[in-house]
């Protein structure tokens, strides 16, 4: 599964006409709880200051992302993905949905509680893999 997100994540870009990089940002940017600014994304991705400016004035300049006032910080800017941009990824991922709930479907209630469960556990380890134990300093 994780070989096959970063092959999603590359026929994104494809279907959208974006680079792998832009696809990425876009995929974080809707993933995300909170409101991202340039350097949040630029650390998400793992680009310098400089390659994240260049990427957010790109993604603007195409349209799948607008600069927004950040809604806890009015100095900071916040990226948000247009609706355009959105409806776009909605409808190259539609494929994909329709065949995963389609297999969703097929469960029965025992399997679907287990694999909930399994899928549940496997999440809370990648994400325990990904969190930082020491946080760099602001």
């Amino acid at each position: 599964m994780i070989r096959a997100s970063g092959d999603i994540r590359a026929a994104l870009a494809r279907r959208l006409g974006i680079g792998p990089t832009d696809a990425a940002a876009i995929d974080h940017l809707v993933a995300s709880p909170d409101p991202l600014g340039p350097v949040e994304l630029g650390n998400r991705l793992g680009i310098r200051s400089a390659s994240a400016t260049t990427l957010v004035d790109r993604l603007v300049q195409a349209g799948h992302v607008e600069r927004t006032p950040h809604p806890g910080d009015r100095r900071r800017v916040a990226l948000q993905v247009t609706d355009h941009a959105f409806t776009q990824v909605v409808e190259a991922l539609s494929p994909m949905l329709t065949g995963i709930e389609q297999a969703v479907d097929r469960l029965t209630p025992d399997q679907a509680a287990a694999t909930t469960a399994f899928l549940r556990e496997v999440t809370t380890v990648m994400r325990t893999y990904a969190t930082p134990t020491n946080p760099p300093p602001p």
